[in-house]
């Protein structure tokens, strides 16, 4: 009952969608109405407002590095085991991706997976954020640099030494991730994938 409620919470949390709260904050259309549609700091920027994307990205990552830091600090005093802090990870994600407030339609959680990898390990964070970086930087394409990301995660908590629960999770989301970027992937292999920079919505 306890890891239950636990997962709830981690869920709820991951649920909040900073996209649409920070839009309407600064009194700017729903994100859902504009662009791909997609309640994420990505389409946010796409309003021309660089500063309600950047509290979008922060505030998403933040919500799921606080579903990891608060189970950890939960679990050893429930004595929920090895398994509480990885599933309140992806139960997190799986918030921002199909979020109880937004009718179960969310983001594509690359932020929210970000925060999560941190919460599990600094240096795991900063390895997939390098990833992101180096083929973001180089090729231009956010989407694929999300990609190569997912990809990356489980290899590199693999390399790391994580926990196998750890391990898991992250791969469940990199395949959710790969998933939620099926129709950029179709763009890509078309070369109709808007790179960083373009007018073009993705």
């Amino acid at each position: 009952m306890q890891l239950a409620l636990l997962l709830i919470a981690a869920y709820l949390i991951g649920s909040i969608p900073f996209a649409v709260v920070v839009s309407r904050v600064f009194g700017m259309a729903d994100p859902r109405s504009y662009g791909s549609g997609n309640p994420g700091a990505t389409n946010v920027l796409r309003s021309g407002n660089k500063l309600a994307a950047a509290l979008t990205l922060a505030g998403d990552a933040f919500k799921g590095w606080l579903a990891v830091a608060l189970a950890a600090s939960i679990a050893p005093m429930a004595d929920l085991g090895a398994v509480a802090v990885p599933a309140a990870g992806l139960a997190a994600f799986l918030g921002h991706l199909f979020p109880l407030f937004l009718g179960f339609k969310g983001g594509k959680g690359v932020a929210t997976a970000a925060g999560v990898l941190i919460g599990a390990s600094g240096w795991l964070g900063l390895a997939v954020l390098g990833v992101w970086l180096g083929v973001a930087f180089t090729l231009r394409y956010s989407s694929l640099a999300a990609l190569c990301a997912a990809v990356a995660s489980p290899v590199f908590a693999s390399l790391f030494g994580l926990d196998t629960n750890w391990v898991v999770a992250i791969g469940i989301m990199s395949i959710l991730l790969l998933w939620r970027h099926k129709d950029n992937i179709k763009r890509l292999i078309a070369g109709q994938e808007s790179r960083i920079g373009s007018k073009k919505a993705n």
